[in-house]
């Protein structure tokens, strides 16, 4: 067990929460096309308890490095860039009764996942090893997720599926905005 705490392992403690948060969004995407938003979103809540937790054990036990960087992204983008759209297109956008929501909805969803992937990946070239900013510039993709968890549930309950599609975009915007989001 000795490699859990050896930051050359691709297998230590920290990647292995990351590899946690994967697994809850690859089963929150499964749950999605079942149509169990519930459990969808609820396994996207344990993917963001796995997100906070692998970084905070990779600098507790200097755990970090460049592959635990780039799996911790990777993991982000399919758990809080993939999955929350997948939710919204999937429970709101694709069974709208109008073709503009849909092309909209399509082309607005498009747009949010290369505003994620764009994020990440200028975070990764810009990431040192165990350093951490106190401000993000940005939303990071984790609270993006969450705000789209709130665009869900008011496409579902409140309003109609073009303001979801509105919200969308705004919320891809601010991904990559000079918005500057203390660092938790």
């Amino acid at each position: 067990m000795n490699f859990l705490y050896r930051a050359d392992s691709h297998f230590n403690m920290a990647n292995m929460f990351t590899f946690g948060n994967l697994t809850s969004g690859l089963i929150a995407m499964f749950l999605t096309t079942q149509e169990n938003y519930f459990w969808a979103i609820g396994f996207l809540w344990l993917g963001g308890f796995f997100d906070i937790f692998d970084g905070k054990m990779a600098r507790k036990h200097a755990l970090s490095n460049e592959f635990g960087i780039q799996l911790d992204s990777y993991a982000d983008f399919l758990s809080f860039v993939l999955t929350p759209i997948f939710i919204i297109f999937v429970a709101i956008i694709q069974p709208s009764e109008s073709s503009v929501v849909f092309v909209a909805g399509s082309m607005i969803s498009i747009y949010y996942i290369i505003s994620g992937l764009r994020r990440l990946i200028h975070f990764n070239i810009n990431a040192e090893e165990g350093e951490i900013d106190d401000y993000f510039t940005g939303v990071p993709t984790p609270m993006g997720a969450i705000i789209l968890l709130f665009v869900f549930l008011g496409g579902m309950y409140v309003f109609p599926a073009f303001v979801a599609v509105i919200l969308i975009g705004i919320v891809g915007w601010l991904l990559n905005s000079n918005v500057k989001v203390k660092h938790l």
